[in-house]
Order: C-alpha cells, then sequence, then structure tokens
C-alpha cells in the first residue's frame, strides 16, 4: 500500500523560502507521476507543481513557475519542493500525491492529468506573512 508522508511546512515571512519534503513507502519511484498540491482556506485544491520519476520532466502551475522547484530523491525515495520567493498567495495545506500506476510518457505527469493523482498524504501547513 503507498503512504506518502509530507514535512517541512512551517512559517515564513515574504520572500522567504521553505523546502517541503515527500517520503514514499510502499511504491518504487520508477515511471512514477509524482505531484504537490494545495489547498488555500476556502478555496479548492490545486496543483502545483509535478514531476516524472524516469527523466525528471517537471510541469508547474503559473503562479509559482520560476519560484518553486521539484525534484526527487530516489535513492530516500523522496520528492523534494523548493519554495523560494513565497508569498501569502501561497499560504496553504500542501499535499503530496502519486499517478496510482505507471506511466510510459511524461505527459501523463501533466497538469491536464493532476486530477488523476490519489495516494494523497496528510499534508504540511506553509503559512507565508506579508
Amino acid at each position: 500500500q503507498v503512504h506518502v508522508v509530507e514535512s517541512g511546512g512551517g512559517s515564513v515571512q515574504a520572500g522567504g523560502s521553505l523546502r517541503l519534503s515527500c517520503a514514499v513507502s510502499g511504491y518504487t519511484l520508477r515511471s512514477a507521476c509524482m505531484g504537490w498540491f494545495r489547498r488555500a482556506p476556502g478555496k479548492q485544491r490545486e496543483g502545483v507543481a509535478s514531476i516524472y520519476t524516469d527523466d525528471d520532466t517537471t510541469y508547474y502551475a503559473d503562479s509559482v513557475r520560476g519560484r518553486f522547484t521539484i525534484s526527487q530523491d530516489a535513492a530516500k525515495n523522496t520528492v523534494i519542493l523548493q519554495m523560494n520567493n513565497l508569498n501569502a498567495e501561497d499560504t496553504a495545506m500542501y499535499y503530496c500525491a502519486t499517478v496510482p500506476w505507471m506511466v510510459a510518457d511524461a505527459a501523463y505527469c501533466s497538469g491536464g492529468y493532476w486530477n488523476t493523482y490519489t495516494n494523497w498524504g496528510q499534508g504540511t501547513q506553509v503559512t507565508v506573512s506579508s
């Protein structure tokens, strides 16, 4: 059974940085899509970034492109979200999730498929003060 655990959230001032980690168990990061999502108070969950683990192809929401970087540490079966230049609009609960099957093409990890992600963790809270 796939299990993901997010960590690294916290409170920072605008312009600051945080590094989120997603530890994955029960699932090998091979031919896998891993993604980060967030839900702000009163808003629907939205995709933030995703990565295809076979070739590190990445995808980003327009709101975070250039500020956030998703990467993987295959040796640790972990996916990282480095968040820089944070602003108040980034305040949200951040979740990690996977596409629940192996994929042969990075395109299946992209934003058009973010609604297929599942195996959600408990989330980690990010709060940015202006």
